[in-house]
């Protein structure tokens, strides 16, 4: 059984997922590999990092420690020039494994004691652990695609200027339920996808 907290984190995860394919969208290629100086992470460095996490947290994630032996974080953080498409297919893979996983659970399973790194956790603290590091992450992908594209970037949410129109819009509805991420996600053909 699908509970209302399983339906709201796979919304959000789903939306901060969309908000790191628009960034990477509006980016050529050659661009992925950039860093602001030595010690900063570049945007394919990140999404090697974040598919790195998921695979090794998602993958048999009720039976076996969520830091799996054959990952090796430390190369997910070295800047190698990869080409885009093979940054993407790594990207994509990370996130089918997390909404494998989490499209699999029932009410039941979120108490399930699992471990990461010998930490015991539910299933609800370590979803809700990785609900943080995520966005955490996909707010650094945001933040140095804007600094990349300066001008050219276009906007993923209020654009600046707009929120009085925004909010306008808004209260000019009924009073309803919606979860909040819904207006952001689209299908690939623009269309919201169902309730």
């Amino acid at each position: 059984m699908r509970t209302n907290y399983l339906e709201s984190v796979i919304k959000q995860f789903e939306y901060y997922k969309s908000l790191g394919d628009k960034t990477i969208a509006q980016l050529p290629a050659e661009k992925l590999s950039w860093q602001y100086n030595e010690e900063s992470n570049s945007i394919a460095t990140i999404m090697k990092h974040l598919s790195g996490n998921m695979l090794s947290r998602w993958t048999d994630f009720l039976t076996t420690d969520g830091e799996k032996e054959w990952r090796h974080r430390d190369s997910e953080f070295e800047n190698e020039n990869m080409p885009k498409e093979a940054v993407t297919e790594s990207w994509e893979k990370g996130w089918k494994c997390l909404f494998d996983a989490l499209n699999s659970l029932g009410e039941n399973d979120l108490s399930t004691i699992i471990y990461i790194r010998n930490q015991g956790h539910t299933v609800m603290e370590a979803i809700n652990r990785q609900l943080a590091h995520y966005p955490y992450h996909i707010g650094q992908i945001v933040f140095i695609g804007k600094m990349i594209l300066d001008e050219s970037w276009q906007s993923l949410s209020i654009p600046r200027g707009k929120s009085t129109a925004f909010n306008a819009e808004k209260f000019s509805k009924e009073k309803h339920r919606e979860h909040f991420t819904e207006e952001f996600l689209e299908d690939k053909d623009g269309k919201k996808p169902n309730p």
